[in-house]
């Protein structure tokens, strides 16, 4: 499907009743197959996610010299880089952990690695990140764009290293970047955020605790600094745990339709911000139960859709607003604000205003596009308030953003007649995405391999 056509968002005819097993955590594979690339042996990952964010980081590492090679049961193998190449080039796409996580290590290079990418990255920040790296010893050209791509890290074969202030309060995968990356730092590292409030603290506490399983020394015990002592990495082969972020739109279906959903394997213990889920969903009116075969999430009975707009045979609305701080689980609002749109009073959405530089604005995107549907949502600079109001099929754009899109699919099971703009786009982090909806509403298993 290109990007201009139109996919016609199914609606629900009756409660979904379904088990939906979802690919492996791109947060997580993409962290482990930079801490591969830099550790003393091969190791193998298991499930990981294949996806467009995650091949770009699996070519940007072979681009760099390692090696990544399939496995019959869809692992991948990798083979540590020795010396990291320089004299290449790198296409980040619109992928933050690339464009982020791969310039670091970039800096301990044999030579230059060029970095370039979709048009969106010309516009998502790196500043913070190339000025720390530069306090550690590194050579950067962003000359043509200062603070953005393209750029060029020039590497020397090491990095220095040492005492590095950032401000990482429009990502806190800038932080993640030199924590990944800073056990092979000549001096390690010592991060310490300045400025404002730092969003997605569990993303930093995912890349500390594989740092750790790698073998370095991380101190995180005073807040808002982390300690990477300099030495050598030794990542374990794993299996990658499910994406719980790309879980919330299956999830969410659920509670539009007052059905019932099961992701297998949720983990008991995780990092992800995405377990959330099962707090806020349980407060929007849905029952969750985590068990050994995985989270099940029920609904009971349909969203409040437009004027005669549902299909559903229940009338019972039991889907409610919620005032949620997101700060910590940014990547869970475009699924809540859909959701948000369907219950049936008032909603705040806050803490958000970093995902204005994510793959869109998606604090600015959100509003206009549940707005164009007939929402009542007003925004703020870091927030959505949404009233109830009654729903009207159209066009949903998506801006080249996954979340987007699977906003408007969640939107159209009660809603008749949404379009949604590029469904492809799903890809980045969630593939074969229609083919997965379409199973759930048929009650089939599509397959976390598939």
């Amino acid at each position: 499907m290109s990007r201009d056509e139109l996919w016609d968002a199914p609606t629900a005819t009756g409660p979904v009743a379904a088990r939906v097993s979802v690919p492996g955590s791109k947060s997580a594979t993409n962290r482990a197959l930079l801490l591969a690339a830099l550790s003393e042996e091969p190791c193998e990952l298991y499930r990981p996610l294949r996806s467009r964010d995650t091949l770009l980081m699996a070519r940007a590492l072979e681009a760099l010299g390692a090696g990544i090679t399939d496995g019959p049961d869809g692992s991948w193998r990798v083979t540590p880089a020795k010396p990291l190449r320089g004299g290449t080039s790198v296409d980040v796409g619109a992928s933050g952990t690339v464009m982020r996580f791969v310039p670091t290590l970039a800096a301990l290079a044999n030579g230059p690695v060029h970095f370039d990418g979709d048009p969106r990255s010309h516009e998502r920040p790196v500043g913070p990140l190339v000025q720390a790296l530069r306090q550690l010893g590194a050579d950067i050209d962003d000359h043509d764009n200062p603070g953005h791509f393209p750029l060029t890290v020039r590497g020397r074969g090491s990095l220095r290293g040492g005492v590095v202030e950032i401000d990482s309060a429009s990502s806190s995968q800038f932080v993640s970047a030199l924590l990944l990356s800073g056990a092979r730092f000549d001096r390690g590292v010592d991060v310490r955020h300045i400025g404002g409030r730092l969003p997605s603290q569990p993303y930093i506490d995912m890349a500390v605790q594989m740092v750790r399983a790698a073998g370095a020394t991380v101190d995180d015990s005073e807040p808002e600094r982390w300690r990477v002592e300099p030495g050598p990495l030794r990542a374990p082969s794993q299996t990658i745990e499910p994406d719980l972020s790309n879980a919330a739109p299956f999830l969410a279906a659920a509670l539009v339709t007052g059905g019932t959903v099961t992701v297998p394997d949720w983990p008991r213990q995780t990092t992800q911000p995405g377990d959330r889920l099962r707090e806020i969903l349980a407060q929007m009116g849905a029952r969750c139960e985590l068990t050994d075969e995985g989270l099940t999430v029920s609904g009971s009975g349909r969203a409040r859709g437009g004027d005669a707009s549902s299909t559903l045979t229940s009338s019972t609305c039991t889907l409610h607003g919620v005032d949620l701080d997101l700060a910590d689980e940014s990547e869970l609002t475009p699924t809540i604000a859909a959701l948000a749109a369907l219950a049936d009073s008032p909603s705040r959405l806050r803490g958000i205003g970093h995902i204005r530089m994510h793959e869109t604005d998606r604090v600015a995107a959100l509003a206009k596009e549940i707005n164009a549907l007939g929402g009542a949502v007003t925004e703020l600079p870091d927030e959505l308030r949404i009233e109830p109001a009654p729903l009207h099929g159209g066009v949903f754009e998506t801006y080249e953003d996954h979340r987007m899109a699977t906003a408007g699919a969640i939107i159209g099971l009660a809603v008749p007649g949404v379009r949604v703009v590029d469904i492809a786009t799903t890809g980045k982090t969630l593939p074969d995405f229609p083919a997965r909806w379409a199973a759930m509403l048929a009650g089939q298993d599509f397959g976390a391999s598939s």
